[in-house]
């Protein structure tokens, strides 16, 4: 089981974010998917700014679906963004596009996608990809969550020597 996750869709069509949100409610699946309908507002989504700063109400997506034909900010340019980001390197990217040319594969893999889909024509097919999805990266990225959140609370607190408090040593 992986819980509900949140997934960050980068789409501009609204048909595609109407069928999509239906694939994963026939799927059975019930994430929380937010929208950014272009490039520029996904990267600002993504680095907290803007409308985005507060992580409490826009917390960071445990998985991106990403659209290469977008306005302001293409889907190539997103993932070239994201490469420059080393804080982020851990959050999945997955393009799904309407693009079955292999270059825009090629593309989008040396950017740094972790997969590359093609969006189906028909709706069974769709609900089979979104079902895909979920095993595959959905599932991963909630045990991922579940790990960065432990590790977080095993950090120790660090103290500087001029606060009087010692920093625990590690066990040799």
């Amino acid at each position: 089981m992986s819980g509900r996750c949140l997934i960050l869709l980068c789409e501009d069509s609204r048909e595609d974010v109407f069928l999509l949100r239906n694939a994963f409610a026939k799927a059975g699946f019930s994430h929380v998917i937010v929208e950014a309908r272009n490039g520029q507002q996904a990267v600002n989504y993504l680095s907290g700014s803007g409308l985005y700063a507060d992580r409490r109400k826009h917390p960071l997506p445990d998985l991106v679906l990403l659209d290469l034909r977008m306005p302001l900010m293409d889907g190539f340019e997103v993932l070239a963004w994201l490469k420059t980001r080393g804080d982020l390197g851990w959050l999945p990217v997955v393009v799904l596009s309407a693009s079955d040319l292999p270059a825009d594969q090629e593309r989008a893999r040396k950017l740094g996608a972790d997969d590359y889909l093609v969006k189906p024509s028909e709706w069974k097919d769709l609900v089979q990809v979104v079902q895909d999805l979920h095993d595959k990266w959905i599932t991963k990225a909630a045990r991922s969550r579940s790990l960065r959140a432990k590790l977080h609370s095993l950090k120790p607190a660090v103290h500087s020597k001029q606060s009087g408090v010692e920093r625990p040593r590690p066990r040799v």
